[in-house]
């Protein structure tokens, strides 16, 4: 999955610190994000922004480091980047596609944070600017002290079974098209568990049995973490569709399940397992 960076190490501990010529950054502008195009798609360095380098690391926030590697925010409210010979604007979704592993994992977990600074600028409670904190992680407000983290939402991912199948969706009015398992957000006061009940009963109708945890997953792309879970359908397997959710859901033997799969998510894994019998 896309955490899983190994042999690298992934260190998210909070440091101030000041970049370096050969520090990594990630550059945000509009839903597009600035990368190196000269061999293939990578992070740039400081030092490819030449004559604009000293005022980009002025206006920089460290991030976290993988392995030695240090990456920094650069603020686009504060210095305005434009593309060169070597650097380009994509779409976000290319971050789904950076090779290795590790890059893809460093660019969403900086989008993640992108956001949450995008999105703090002013206090919630009395409408003053926020600062950012300089012990931890979190912005603060300028008057009356209210503190605001990352926001992390919980939300399952079930895979129900039936009968040697498994039930895919997919979703209704979004540019994904590929099969997906049955997911929503936790509510306030709803354990996991009872979440994955909800959820199944409000998007196909389903009651399912023998809920079991599987694994769980960091999700930047939706500021979330993925909890998975599978499931026995318990009662009648005939599908009621929530339409403003799904677009459809079917009953899947392993062999009919597409191979356009990808080990980037915990929906592709579960589906997999299931696809090649390991379950």
């Amino acid at each position: 999955m896309i955490q899983d960076i190994f042999p690298h190490v992934f260190h998210n501990e909070f440091h101030i610190k000041t970049p370096g010529m050969d520090s990594y950054f990630l550059y945000f502008q509009d839903g597009r994000l600035l990368l190196d195009h000269r061999t293939s798609k990578r992070i740039p360095q400081f030092e490819d922004l030449k004559s604009q380098s000293k005022e980009a690391m002025s206006c920089s926030d460290y991030l976290f480091s993988i392995d030695q590697m240090d990456f920094f925010l650069i603020d686009e409210t504060a210095v305005t980047l434009t593309a060169t010979d070597s650097l380009s604007f994509y779409e976000t979704g290319v971050i789904r596609d950076l090779k290795p592993m590790w890059v893809s994992f460093a660019a969403i977990s900086a989008g993640q944070l992108h956001r949450f600074y995008g999105s703090n600028r002013f206090c919630g409670c009395c409408g003053s600017p926020m600062m950012k904190s300089k012990k931890e992680r979190s912005m603060v407000c300028s008057s009356c002290g209210n503190t605001v983290y990352p926001k992390i939402a919980p939300a399952v991912i079930v895979a129900v079974t039936y009968n040697g199948k498994l039930l895919l969706a997919k979703y209704a009015g979004r540019e994904y098209t590929r099969y997906a398992l049955i997911a929503g957000y936790t509510e306030f006061g709803e354990t996991l568990e009872e979440t994955v009940n909800r959820e199944v009963m409000e998007e196909v109708g389903l009651r399912v049995k023998n809920i079991r945890y599987y694994k769980n997953q960091p999700w930047g792309f939706s500021d979330s973490i993925l909890v998975g879970y599978w499931a026995e359908l318990d009662g009648s397997p005939q599908v009621r569709l929530d339409e403003t959710e799904l677009s459809t859901a079917v009953w899947m033997a392993p062999e009919d399940i597409p191979d356009d799969f990808t080990n980037l998510s915990l929906t592709h894994e579960m589906i997999l397992l299931f696809k090649n019998g390991k379950v």
